[in-house]
Protein backbone atom coordinates (compact mmCIF):
# COMPACT_ATOMS: atom_id res chain seq x y z
CA UNK A 1 0.00 0.00 0.00
CA UNK A 2 2.92 2.35 0.62
CA UNK A 3 3.83 2.42 -3.08
CA UNK A 4 0.24 3.13 -4.06
CA UNK A 5 0.14 6.01 -1.57
CA UNK A 6 3.41 7.39 -2.96
CA UNK A 7 2.16 7.23 -6.55
CA UNK A 8 -1.12 8.87 -5.53
CA UNK A 9 0.78 11.64 -3.77
CA UNK A 10 2.96 12.36 -6.80
CA UNK A 11 -0.11 12.50 -9.03
CA UNK A 12 -1.94 14.77 -6.60
CA UNK A 13 1.03 17.14 -6.44
CA UNK A 14 1.49 17.35 -10.21
CA UNK A 15 -0.59 20.54 -10.66
CA UNK A 16 1.22 22.15 -7.71
CA UNK A 17 4.61 21.22 -9.16
CA UNK A 18 3.71 22.54 -12.62
CA UNK A 19 2.43 25.79 -11.13
CA UNK A 20 5.58 26.22 -9.01
CA UNK A 21 7.87 25.55 -12.00
CA UNK A 22 5.87 27.95 -14.15
CA UNK A 23 6.08 30.79 -11.65
CA UNK A 24 9.77 30.18 -11.09
CA UNK A 25 10.42 30.35 -14.84
CA UNK A 26 8.37 33.53 -15.18
CA UNK A 27 10.14 35.29 -12.32
CA UNK A 28 13.62 34.22 -13.45
CA UNK A 29 13.14 34.55 -17.21
CA UNK A 30 15.89 36.71 -18.75
CA UNK A 31 13.28 38.69 -20.73
CA UNK A 32 11.58 39.66 -17.48
CA UNK A 33 12.96 43.17 -16.74
CA UNK A 34 12.56 42.55 -13.00
CA UNK A 35 14.20 39.11 -12.96
CA UNK A 36 17.38 40.41 -11.31
CA UNK A 37 15.63 42.31 -8.55
CA UNK A 38 15.88 40.99 -5.01
CA UNK A 39 12.15 40.40 -4.75
CA UNK A 40 11.89 38.40 -7.96
CA UNK A 41 15.03 36.37 -7.25
CA UNK A 42 13.69 35.51 -3.79
CA UNK A 43 10.34 34.54 -5.30
CA UNK A 44 12.00 32.35 -7.92
CA UNK A 45 14.01 30.60 -5.19
CA UNK A 46 10.88 29.98 -3.11
CA UNK A 47 9.03 28.46 -6.07
CA UNK A 48 12.09 26.35 -6.89
CA UNK A 49 12.07 24.91 -3.36
CA UNK A 50 8.35 24.11 -3.62
CA UNK A 51 8.73 22.51 -7.03
CA UNK A 52 11.68 20.40 -5.90
CA UNK A 53 9.71 19.09 -2.92
CA UNK A 54 6.88 17.90 -5.20
CA UNK A 55 9.11 16.34 -7.86
CA UNK A 56 10.10 12.69 -8.32
CA UNK A 57 13.90 12.54 -8.27
CA UNK A 58 15.41 9.91 -10.53
CA UNK A 59 18.86 8.37 -10.42
CA UNK A 60 21.47 11.14 -10.91
CA UNK A 61 24.46 10.85 -13.20
CA UNK A 62 27.99 10.89 -11.88
CA UNK A 63 28.76 13.61 -14.41
CA UNK A 64 32.53 13.53 -13.92
CA UNK A 65 33.82 14.52 -17.35
CA UNK A 66 37.32 15.64 -16.35
CA UNK A 67 39.69 16.22 -13.47
CA UNK A 68 42.59 18.63 -13.04
CA UNK A 69 45.95 16.90 -12.48
CA UNK A 70 49.14 18.95 -12.12
CA UNK A 71 47.38 21.93 -13.66
CA UNK A 72 46.19 20.00 -16.71
CA UNK A 73 42.60 19.06 -17.52
CA UNK A 74 42.38 15.30 -17.96
CA UNK A 75 39.26 13.72 -19.52
CA UNK A 76 37.53 11.00 -17.47
CA UNK A 77 35.22 8.26 -18.68
CA UNK A 78 33.14 5.69 -16.82
CA UNK A 79 34.15 2.15 -17.65
CA UNK A 80 32.12 -0.90 -16.60
CA UNK A 81 34.52 -3.45 -15.15
CA UNK A 82 32.03 -5.92 -13.75
CA UNK A 83 28.26 -6.05 -13.65
CA UNK A 84 25.76 -8.11 -11.69
CA UNK A 85 22.12 -7.58 -10.65
CA UNK A 86 22.71 -5.60 -7.46
CA UNK A 87 26.01 -3.87 -8.21
CA UNK A 88 28.11 -2.54 -11.05
CA UNK A 89 31.83 -2.03 -10.60
CA UNK A 90 32.76 1.22 -12.34
CA UNK A 91 36.27 2.45 -13.08
CA UNK A 92 36.66 6.18 -13.54
CA UNK A 93 39.33 5.96 -16.18
CA UNK A 94 41.60 8.96 -16.55
CA UNK A 95 42.60 9.45 -20.19
CA UNK A 96 46.15 10.53 -19.42
CA UNK A 97 48.65 11.30 -22.17
CA UNK A 98 51.36 9.64 -20.09
CA UNK A 99 50.23 6.66 -17.97
CA UNK A 100 50.81 6.94 -14.22
CA UNK A 101 51.26 4.15 -11.70
CA UNK A 102 48.94 5.64 -9.11
CA UNK A 103 47.55 3.46 -6.29
CA UNK A 104 44.36 1.55 -7.02
CA UNK A 105 41.48 2.28 -4.68
CA UNK A 106 38.10 0.58 -4.41
CA UNK A 107 35.61 3.13 -3.12
CA UNK A 108 32.78 1.20 -1.46
CA UNK A 109 29.81 3.56 -1.64
CA UNK A 110 27.13 3.31 1.05
CA UNK A 111 24.08 1.16 0.34
CA UNK A 112 21.75 3.05 2.64
CA UNK A 113 19.09 4.61 0.46
CA UNK A 114 21.08 7.00 -1.73
CA UNK A 115 22.75 6.24 -5.03
CA UNK A 116 26.54 5.94 -5.32
CA UNK A 117 26.52 9.37 -6.97
CA UNK A 118 26.31 10.78 -3.44
CA UNK A 119 30.09 10.24 -3.24
CA UNK A 120 30.78 12.21 -6.43
CA UNK A 121 32.93 14.72 -4.54
CA UNK A 122 34.90 11.84 -3.03
CA UNK A 123 35.59 10.38 -6.45
CA UNK A 124 36.68 13.69 -7.96
CA UNK A 125 39.24 14.30 -5.20
CA UNK A 126 40.62 10.76 -5.29
CA UNK A 127 41.01 10.84 -9.08
CA UNK A 128 43.75 13.44 -8.80
CA UNK A 129 46.21 10.85 -7.53
CA UNK A 130 44.49 7.44 -7.62
CA UNK A 131 43.12 4.87 -10.02
CA UNK A 132 39.51 4.84 -8.77
CA UNK A 133 36.91 2.05 -8.83
CA UNK A 134 33.43 2.47 -7.33
CA UNK A 135 30.63 0.12 -6.28
CA UNK A 136 27.58 1.45 -8.10
CA UNK A 137 24.73 -0.20 -6.16
CA UNK A 138 21.49 -0.81 -8.03
CA UNK A 139 17.96 0.11 -6.99
CA UNK A 140 16.37 -3.08 -5.62
CA UNK A 141 12.96 -2.26 -7.07
CA UNK A 142 14.55 -2.45 -10.53
CA UNK A 143 16.03 -5.94 -9.94
CA UNK A 144 13.73 -8.82 -10.98
CA UNK A 145 12.82 -11.25 -8.23
CA UNK A 146 14.29 -14.04 -10.35
CA UNK A 147 17.76 -12.65 -9.56
CA UNK A 148 17.33 -13.75 -5.95
CA UNK A 149 17.57 -12.00 -2.63
CA UNK A 150 20.46 -9.85 -1.43
CA UNK A 151 21.65 -9.94 2.17
CA UNK A 152 24.70 -9.00 4.23
CA UNK A 153 26.60 -12.12 3.16
CA UNK A 154 25.88 -11.34 -0.50
CA UNK A 155 27.27 -7.84 0.06
CA UNK A 156 30.54 -9.32 1.36
CA UNK A 157 30.70 -11.65 -1.63
CA UNK A 158 30.24 -8.68 -4.00
CA UNK A 159 33.24 -6.95 -2.39
CA UNK A 160 35.32 -10.10 -2.93
CA UNK A 161 34.35 -10.24 -6.61
CA UNK A 162 35.08 -6.54 -7.09
CA UNK A 163 38.54 -6.93 -5.61
CA UNK A 164 39.26 -9.88 -7.88
CA UNK A 165 38.25 -7.92 -10.96
CA UNK A 166 40.51 -5.01 -9.98
CA UNK A 167 43.53 -7.16 -9.20
CA UNK A 168 46.39 -7.04 -6.68
CA UNK A 169 47.51 -4.03 -4.67
CA UNK A 170 44.12 -2.37 -4.20
CA UNK A 171 43.23 -0.26 -1.16
CA UNK A 172 39.61 -0.38 -0.01
CA UNK A 173 37.86 2.78 1.20
CA UNK A 174 34.50 2.14 2.89
CA UNK A 175 32.24 5.10 3.65
CA UNK A 176 29.73 4.70 6.49
CA UNK A 177 27.42 1.69 6.15
CA UNK A 178 29.85 -0.73 4.37
CA UNK A 179 32.46 -0.54 7.15
CA UNK A 180 31.49 -3.85 8.86
CA UNK A 181 31.22 -5.69 5.52
CA UNK A 182 34.60 -4.31 4.43
CA UNK A 183 36.19 -5.62 7.64
CA UNK A 184 34.55 -9.02 7.12
CA UNK A 185 35.71 -9.22 3.49
CA UNK A 186 39.27 -8.26 4.43
CA UNK A 187 39.32 -10.66 7.40
CA UNK A 188 38.27 -13.63 5.28
CA UNK A 189 40.84 -12.87 2.58
CA UNK A 190 43.60 -12.31 5.13
CA UNK A 191 42.81 -15.56 6.93
CA UNK A 192 42.92 -17.44 3.61
CA UNK A 193 46.24 -15.73 2.82
CA UNK A 194 44.68 -14.54 -0.40
CA UNK A 195 47.26 -12.61 -2.49
CA UNK A 196 44.52 -10.17 -3.47
CA UNK A 197 43.86 -9.12 0.14
CA UNK A 198 43.52 -5.30 0.18
CA UNK A 199 46.77 -3.51 0.87
CA UNK A 200 44.98 -0.89 2.96
CA UNK A 201 41.57 -0.64 4.59
CA UNK A 202 40.26 2.89 5.15
CA UNK A 203 36.99 3.31 7.03
CA UNK A 204 35.20 6.65 7.30
CA UNK A 205 32.27 7.25 9.64
CA UNK A 206 31.45 3.55 9.76
CA UNK A 207 29.19 1.86 12.37
CA UNK A 208 31.68 -0.75 13.54
CA UNK A 209 30.70 -0.76 17.22
CA UNK A 210 27.21 0.67 17.67
CA UNK A 211 27.29 0.05 21.42
CA UNK A 212 29.18 3.33 21.83
CA UNK A 213 28.57 6.89 20.61
CA UNK A 214 24.79 6.67 20.85
CA UNK A 215 22.85 8.61 18.21
CA UNK A 216 19.21 8.75 17.15
CA UNK A 217 20.05 6.10 14.55
CA UNK A 218 21.38 3.63 17.11
CA UNK A 219 18.62 4.38 19.59
CA UNK A 220 15.96 3.64 17.00
CA UNK A 221 17.66 0.48 15.74
CA UNK A 222 18.08 -0.89 19.25
CA UNK A 223 14.67 0.08 20.64
CA UNK A 224 12.52 -2.43 18.75
CA UNK A 225 12.77 -6.13 17.88
CA UNK A 226 13.67 -7.04 14.32
CA UNK A 227 10.09 -8.25 13.77
CA UNK A 228 8.85 -4.69 14.34
CA UNK A 229 11.16 -3.32 11.63
CA UNK A 230 10.03 -6.04 9.25
CA UNK A 231 6.36 -5.25 9.89
CA UNK A 232 6.70 -1.46 9.67
CA UNK A 233 9.44 -0.86 7.10
CA UNK A 234 9.33 -3.73 4.59
CA UNK A 235 7.02 -3.46 1.58
CA UNK A 236 6.47 -5.31 -1.69
CA UNK A 237 7.43 -3.75 -5.00
CA UNK A 238 4.27 -3.33 -7.15
CA UNK A 239 3.88 -4.66 -10.73
CA UNK A 240 4.77 -1.31 -12.33
CA UNK A 241 8.47 -1.94 -11.54
CA UNK A 242 10.82 -4.70 -12.79
CA UNK A 243 11.31 -5.85 -9.20
CA UNK A 244 7.63 -6.77 -8.89
CA UNK A 245 7.11 -8.85 -5.75
CA UNK A 246 10.51 -8.15 -4.20
CA UNK A 247 10.40 -7.28 -0.50
CA UNK A 248 12.25 -3.99 -0.01
CA UNK A 249 12.97 -1.21 2.42
CA UNK A 250 11.80 1.82 0.38
CA UNK A 251 14.30 4.62 -0.04
CA UNK A 252 11.70 7.25 0.81
CA UNK A 253 11.43 5.81 4.32
CA UNK A 254 15.18 6.11 4.76
CA UNK A 255 15.12 9.66 3.40
CA UNK A 256 12.37 10.70 5.80
CA UNK A 257 14.36 9.15 8.64
CA UNK A 258 17.52 11.04 7.72
CA UNK A 259 15.68 14.34 7.34
CA UNK A 260 13.92 13.90 10.68
CA UNK A 261 17.31 13.76 12.40
CA UNK A 262 18.02 17.40 11.51
CA UNK A 263 14.82 19.20 10.50
CA UNK A 264 16.15 22.53 11.76
CA UNK A 265 19.32 22.16 9.70
CA UNK A 266 17.38 21.40 6.51
CA UNK A 267 15.02 24.31 7.16
CA UNK A 268 17.98 26.65 7.69
CA UNK A 269 19.66 25.36 4.52
CA UNK A 270 16.58 26.23 2.46
CA UNK A 271 16.23 29.66 4.06
CA UNK A 272 19.92 30.33 3.38
CA UNK A 273 19.39 29.24 -0.22
CA UNK A 274 16.47 31.63 -0.59
CA UNK A 275 18.42 34.61 0.70
CA UNK A 276 21.60 33.69 -1.16
CA UNK A 277 19.66 33.47 -4.39
CA UNK A 278 17.93 36.77 -3.63
CA UNK A 279 21.31 38.49 -3.10
CA UNK A 280 22.75 37.01 -6.28
CA UNK A 281 25.11 34.51 -4.62
CA UNK A 282 24.85 32.01 -7.45
CA UNK A 283 27.79 29.92 -6.26
CA UNK A 284 26.06 29.12 -2.96
CA UNK A 285 22.76 28.52 -4.76
CA UNK A 286 24.38 26.06 -7.18
CA UNK A 287 26.01 24.13 -4.34
CA UNK A 288 22.71 23.95 -2.46
CA UNK A 289 20.81 22.89 -5.58
CA UNK A 290 23.36 20.22 -6.41
CA UNK A 291 23.31 18.76 -2.90
CA UNK A 292 19.53 18.49 -2.61
CA UNK A 293 19.02 17.13 -6.11
CA UNK A 294 21.36 14.33 -5.00
CA UNK A 295 20.04 14.02 -1.45
CA UNK A 296 16.40 13.68 -2.52
CA UNK A 297 17.17 10.93 -5.06
CA UNK A 298 16.69 7.64 -3.22
CA UNK A 299 16.69 3.93 -4.00
CA UNK A 300 15.13 0.86 -2.39
CA UNK A 301 17.14 -1.77 -0.51
CA UNK A 302 16.43 -5.48 -0.60
CA UNK A 303 14.61 -6.30 2.64
CA UNK A 304 17.07 -9.07 3.50
CA UNK A 305 20.01 -6.67 3.46
CA UNK A 306 18.15 -4.06 5.47
CA UNK A 307 17.05 -6.52 8.14
CA UNK A 308 20.48 -8.21 8.24
CA UNK A 309 22.15 -4.84 8.80
CA UNK A 310 19.81 -3.84 11.62
CA UNK A 311 20.23 -7.24 13.26
CA UNK A 312 23.97 -7.89 12.78
CA UNK A 313 25.34 -4.36 13.17
CA UNK A 314 22.94 -2.58 15.50
CA UNK A 315 21.35 -5.28 17.66
CA UNK A 316 23.59 -8.34 17.87
CA UNK A 317 26.91 -6.46 17.60
CA UNK A 318 28.11 -9.74 16.14
CA UNK A 319 31.36 -8.45 14.63
CA UNK A 320 32.54 -6.84 17.87
CA UNK A 321 31.48 -9.84 19.96
CA UNK A 322 33.28 -12.30 17.69
CA UNK A 323 30.12 -14.24 16.82
CA UNK A 324 29.63 -13.20 13.19
CA UNK A 325 29.73 -16.02 10.66
CA UNK A 326 29.97 -15.74 6.90
CA UNK A 327 28.52 -18.70 5.06
CA UNK A 328 29.01 -20.74 8.24
CA UNK A 329 32.63 -19.62 8.78
CA UNK A 330 33.45 -17.61 11.91
CA UNK A 331 34.91 -14.23 10.99
CA UNK A 332 38.20 -13.42 12.72
CA UNK A 333 39.36 -9.78 12.30
CA UNK A 334 42.60 -10.59 14.14
CA UNK A 335 43.60 -12.46 10.98
CA UNK A 336 44.23 -9.03 9.44
CA UNK A 337 47.92 -8.35 10.05
CA UNK A 338 49.88 -6.93 7.15
CA UNK A 339 47.16 -4.49 6.05
CA UNK A 340 47.16 -0.75 6.68
CA UNK A 341 44.17 0.42 8.72
CA UNK A 342 43.00 4.03 8.74
CA UNK A 343 39.83 5.16 10.52
CA UNK A 344 38.26 8.60 10.16
CA UNK A 345 35.56 10.11 12.37
CA UNK A 346 33.75 13.44 12.49
CA UNK A 347 33.32 15.14 15.84
CA UNK A 348 29.87 16.39 14.81
CA UNK A 349 28.69 13.16 13.20
CA UNK A 350 25.10 12.62 14.33
CA UNK A 351 24.63 9.41 12.32
CA UNK A 352 27.73 7.41 13.27
CA UNK A 353 28.60 8.43 16.83
CA UNK A 354 31.98 9.07 18.40
CA UNK A 355 34.06 5.93 18.78
CA UNK A 356 31.96 3.71 16.51
CA UNK A 357 34.39 3.86 13.61
CA UNK A 358 37.64 3.97 15.59
CA UNK A 359 36.52 0.70 17.23
CA UNK A 360 37.95 -1.03 14.16
CA UNK A 361 41.42 -0.29 15.54
CA UNK A 362 40.72 -2.43 18.60
CA UNK A 363 38.92 -5.07 16.59
CA UNK A 364 41.85 -5.61 14.21
CA UNK A 365 44.22 -6.11 17.12
CA UNK A 366 47.18 -7.70 15.31
CA UNK A 367 47.92 -4.93 12.84
CA UNK A 368 51.28 -3.34 13.73
CA UNK A 369 51.16 0.23 15.01
CA UNK A 370 53.23 1.43 12.05
CA UNK A 371 50.38 0.43 9.74
CA UNK A 372 47.68 2.29 11.67
CA UNK A 373 46.27 5.79 11.54
CA UNK A 374 43.35 7.26 13.48
CA UNK A 375 41.97 10.63 12.40
CA UNK A 376 39.24 12.72 14.06
CA UNK A 377 37.94 15.88 12.42
CA UNK A 378 36.36 17.66 15.40
CA UNK A 379 34.23 20.17 13.48
CA UNK A 380 33.00 17.84 10.73
CA UNK A 381 29.62 16.14 10.45
CA UNK A 382 28.78 12.90 8.71
CA UNK A 383 28.56 14.13 5.12
CA UNK A 384 31.52 16.46 5.61
CA UNK A 385 33.76 13.42 5.99
CA UNK A 386 33.51 12.64 2.28
CA UNK A 387 32.22 15.83 0.69
CA UNK A 388 33.04 19.50 0.93
CA UNK A 389 35.97 21.60 2.04
CA UNK A 390 37.22 19.47 4.96
CA UNK A 391 37.20 16.39 2.77
CA UNK A 392 39.06 18.05 -0.09
CA UNK A 393 41.61 20.02 1.95
CA UNK A 394 42.45 17.65 4.82
CA UNK A 395 40.88 14.21 4.76
CA UNK A 396 41.54 13.27 1.12
CA UNK A 397 45.22 14.33 1.24
CA UNK A 398 45.64 12.37 4.49
CA UNK A 399 44.24 9.25 2.85
CA UNK A 400 46.56 9.66 -0.13
CA UNK A 401 49.57 10.09 2.13
CA UNK A 402 48.59 7.04 4.18
CA UNK A 403 48.24 4.82 1.12
CA UNK A 404 51.55 5.92 -0.34
CA UNK A 405 53.38 5.76 2.96
CA UNK A 406 52.12 2.32 3.89
CA UNK A 407 54.61 -0.37 2.94
CA UNK A 408 52.27 -3.28 3.66
CA UNK A 409 51.92 -5.80 0.85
Amino acid sequence: MLYHAIEAQYLALTPFRIAADTWRNLLAHPHNPLSETTLHRAGAAAFEIMGRAARRHGRPEFGIASVTIDGETVPVREKLIHGEPFCRLIQFERLLEKPRKDPKILLVAPLSGHFATLVRDTIESLLISHDVYVTDWQDAREVPLSDGRFGFADYVDVLHRCIRHIGPGVSMLAICQPAPAAIVATSLMAEAKDPLTPRNLIIMGGPVDTRVGTTEVTRLAQSHPISAFEAAAVHNVPPIHPGNGRRVYPGLLQLSGFMSLNPDRHLKAHIDFLWAHAKGDDQFARAHRRFYEEYLAVMDLDAQFYLDTVSIVFQEHALMKGTLKHRGHLVDPTAIRNVGLMTVEGGRDDITGTGQCHAAQELCARIPDKLRLQVTEDKVGHYGLFSGRSWRERISPAIGAFIRGNKAS
